[in-house]
């Protein structure tokens, strides 16, 4: 049980597209306004593992294709969300707020779940080294817990980096230049993928 309660901090505390993405939106826009992104990535990612352990893993190791489309199609989201983060404008005090300019919500952060690359690395990962396939539903359950409490520290801590540095982010060039490095290390991640293909 140690052993998979380190590998889950490990997953979800290390930088990400998740963790990328929750640094950037508490540095843009605070971190209160920032939780139900917070609170969609951490109540999302526990039942994807659950979904692989009871058997969804076994449906992408029997079809190849489907964890090819999985990766191509998490890469371009991570390529676009890469091109959003960079493009995003500095703030101004203007109280006009398009959709573009409001934080993602919570079924927003759970839905990117299924299209994030690390999270299918990570969850088919601790399925194929602690599933057993004895006693199939408890052992999904077993292993999705210690991502339950993984992500609800890592989530808000990111958010949390985020929103701590926004006082510094206060000038046209350090927002200019945040903002390139968090997109493109996203963008990067989707690079990577497809290179992996």
């Amino acid at each position: 049980m140690t052993a998979l309660l380190l590998f889950a901090f490990t997953a979800t505390w290390t930088p990400g597209p998740n963790n990328i993405l929750l640094a950037s939106s508490g540095a843009r826009f605070g971190f209160r306004r920032s939780l139900p992104l917070v609170f969609g990535i951490a109540c999302g990612f526990p039942p994807m593992v659950f979904c692989i352990a009871i058997g969804l893993g076994e449906l992408f190791q029997a079809q190849p294709w489907i964890q090819d489309g999985v990766r191509i199609v998490g890469a371009l989201v991570l390529l676009w969300i890469c091109w959003k983060i960079v493009s995003i404008p500095f703030p101004t005090d203007s109280k006009d707020e398009s959709e573009a300019d409001k934080p993602w919500g919570f079924w927003k952060g759970a839905g990117f779940q299924w299209i994030n690359p690390k999270s299918w690395a990570a969850a088919l990962a601790i399925v194929s080294a602690y599933s057993k396939g004895e006693h199939l539903l408890l052992e999904a359950l077993l292993l999705a817990f210690p991502f339950v409490c993984s992500t609800m520290t890592s989530a808000p801590s990111w958010a949390l980096f985020g929103s701590l540095i926004r006082g510094f982010l206060n000038t046209p060039m350090r927002f200019r230049v945040y903002n390139v490095v968090m997109g493109g290390l996203m963008g990067l991640s989707g690079l990577f993928l497809f290179l992996d293909v």
